[in-house]
């Protein structure tokens, strides 16, 4: 372990975090809830909101994805998506929902604000939510070539924050 470089608990927190915020907008999944927690933590991500009806930790399913992950990455519960919005945006943050929507840019073309910056990734079925689109900052869809032009959230929210962990943090 020593030679992996892993962090312990404590090393974690104290650790610069990527200025990055994730916000969970009604995920169903407790494994995709504990994925983004592992991801999160990989990348020191600051933050994480869990919102509505979101599993929150401490749960056995979150657990067995997460690998202590939510020990070691701050998180939240907020009882809406838009409430989590709403109070990043009064802290400063830009806040942009991962989404196919119309007016969308690319990850590829996405370059991150110098300002702090947070994720918005929807539920399995319906995406994020209309009433938290219609108040985020942008949409950043991931560009996808095959037939089926959707992806698990965990492996979505793995994408977008190696992006903008790489274009902000590793630049």
């Amino acid at each position: 372990m020593q030679e992996l470089g892993r962090k312990s608990i404590a090393d974690f927190k104290e650790a610069p975090k990527t200025p990055l915020v994730v916000v969970l907008d009604n995920i169903r999944s407790m494994h995709n809830v504990g994925s983004v927690f592992r991801t999160a933590d990989s990348f020191l991500v600051e933050k994480m909101y869990l919102c509505g009806y979101t599993p929150q930790p401490p749960h056995r399913d979150i657990n067995k994805t997460a690998l202590g992950a939510t020990e070691t990455v701050a998180w939240e519960y907020m009882p809406t998506t838009v409430e989590a919005v709403q109070l990043l945006q009064t802290q400063g943050y830009q806040v942009f929902a991962v989404e196919q929507a119309e007016g969308a840019i690319y990850l590829d073309q996405f370059n991150p604000p110098a300002q702090k910056i947070a994720i918005v990734m929807g539920n399995e079925v319906e995406g994020v939510a209309d009433e938290v689109l219609d108040i985020c900052d942008g949409c950043i869809e991931i560009p996808q070539l095959g037939s089926k032009h959707s992806l698990n959230i965990s492996v979505a929210a793995g994408i977008i924050i190696w992006a903008i962990t790489e274009r902000t943090v590793l630049k």
